[in-house]
């Protein structure tokens, strides 16, 4: 039986469907199907009844699921353990951290990091969600935490910064609100946040009706630097900026929390030690941009 056909099938049984487990695979669906195709050919029965609401299990789908999900758990746990005794440094290193840690802090580091150790191949995820570190989607994932009880149990932890926020406008519009030119304000709110938190609320946009939604923090800033609301930013994205300013009535709040994680196996590597050490040295220069404390220290 070829592995890789038992991937694809689990990744199928995982998901229910064969565009989310393609996406996952980093594979056209075409190739999913065909993969899937050549497993129920092989073994001689149908795995998965197609259904409007994506692909179930057959009944026979659900005892190979059994035992291919162990085939999986033992071949990671290979991988896993001969990864975590590579002690060279070259090869594949991923690191996985959200769009906004590497496009508005990390990329000259990332950059100085790649320079210094050409021999590692550095593949940069950027993505909100914990990517599977267990069977190595990702070596080293930087994420902001905002409740410490989430933090997986089985990946190796390191505290890092806490990040603060605040309420951010445009220099321009800021003087002409002041002017009495500005008009009312609107609120530039992420979409699964709602309104605004009591801590943010400002005198500049006591008005929350036809708040402008954006699902993104790039698209947030973005929105602000063209001058048509205010918004809640990190310090980092927000006191970096020379367009914007703080809005004048509100301090700041803590965001969360950058907690550096490794698998228990891969971190013994010697590329990933490298590489925590190094972003651990590089996040102590931004302590005081992190913490909003850069503007009044």
């Amino acid at each position: 039986m070829n592995w890789d056909d038992v991937r694809y099938f689990l990744a199928v049984a995982r998901h229910g469907s064969v565009r989310a487990a393609a996406a996952s695979l980093r594979v056209n669906h075409s190739t999913v199907l065909r993969r899937i195709s050549q497993l129920e050919q092989r073994l001689g029965a149908h795995l998965f009844k197609k259904l409007p609401s994506g692909y179930q299990l057959t009944d026979v789908g659900e005892e190979i699921c059994e035992l291919a999900e162990q085939m999986d758990a033992t071949s990671t746990l290979l991988e896993t353990r001969v990864f975590g005794r590579d002690q060279s440094l070259s090869g594949v290193l991923r690191v996985t951290l959200a769009p906004s840690l590497v496009t508005d802090l990390l990329v000259p580091d990332l950059a100085h990091f790649s320079a210094c150790h050409p021999e590692i191949q550095l593949e940069i995820l950027t993505s909100h969600e914990t990517l599977n570190l267990t069977n190595r989607q990702a070596d080293v994932a930087l994420r902001l935490v905002y409740d410490r009880s989430t933090l997986p149990e089985h990946l190796f932890g390191i505290r890092l910064h806490d990040v603060f926020r605040s309420v951010y406008i445009a220099k321009g519009l800021l003087d002409r609100q002041a002017a009495g030119k500005a008009g009312s304000l609107k609120w530039i709110l992420k979409t699964e946040d709602g309104a605004p938190p009591d801590w943010a609320r400002s005198s500049l946009a006591p008005d929350l009706n036809s708040p402008i939604k954006a699902n993104d923090l790039q698209v947030q800033a973005a929105a602000v630097r063209a001058e048509m609301g205010i918004t809640v930013l990190p310090c980092f994205i927000g006191d970096a900026d020379p367009q914007l300013v703080r809005v004048p009535d509100v301090g700041i709040q803590h965001y969360g929390t950058l907690w550096l994680l490794t698998h228990g196996e891969t971190r013994r590597t010697k590329r990933v030690r490298l590489f925590s050490d190094f972003i651990r040295e590089r996040l102590r220069g931004y302590a005081t941009l992190l913490e909003g404390s850069e503007l009044t220290a």
